[in-house]
């Protein structure tokens, strides 16, 4: 009795895959990191939030599994930093619709305040809703809507002696 050989399977021929090395790989994540550091340090100076400082460490090279946590934890910073500025971008779009409101119906809106802040923009005034001649107006219903000057005026702090004068205290005139 012959048996019959059996026949020889051939490997299959499967494409070579080459694996990054690991220089390149950490080139990819430096990249990355590089990317977001980027992005989350443009958010912070829009939103005018100080940035916390990472603890300083002694000089090393990096393995891979620090520069993906490195990573990661920036593309967590990048995340909260776009929600802030999100949030914040709906706050002032509806402090703008208020002021639109407010201009379009200041009778509607009586007494009513938009602080330049709500709105994005620097200062300390504010739009409000006032009667046109006061009392007057408020009966008459005329009303308008007047953008305040500002900051109030300064005064001394407590305790300024102008160039050896008695000191003052609040309340109390020259």
């Amino acid at each position: 009795m012959s048996v019959a050989a059996a026949p020889r399977r051939r490997p299959v021929d499967l494409p070579t895959v080459h694996a990054p090395g690991l220089p390149a790989i950490r080139r990819t994540l430096r990249a990355q990191i590089a990317r977001l550091d980027a992005q989350l340090s443009t958010l912070l100076a829009d939103d005018a939030l100080p940035a916390p400082s990472p603890p300083r460490a002694a000089p090393r090279l990096l393995g891979v599994a620090e520069l993906e946590r490195r990573r990661d934890a920036l593309a967590a910073r990048v995340g909260e930093a776009r929600a802030r500025a999100a949030a914040r971008a709906e706050r002032e779009n509806d402090a703008r619709r208020r002021l639109e409101a407010m201009l379009a119906a200041p009778e509607r809106h009586r007494f009513e305040r938009v602080p330049l802040a709500e709105l994005g923009q620097s200062g300390c005034g504010a739009y409000a809703v006032r009667p046109r001649l006061g009392l007057v107006g408020m009966l008459a219903g005329w009303w308008e809507v007047k953008l305040s000057s500002g900051c109030p005026l300064s005064s001394p702090p407590v305790g300024f002696r102008p160039e050896g004068g008695p000191v003052r205290s609040p309340g109390t005139r020259r």
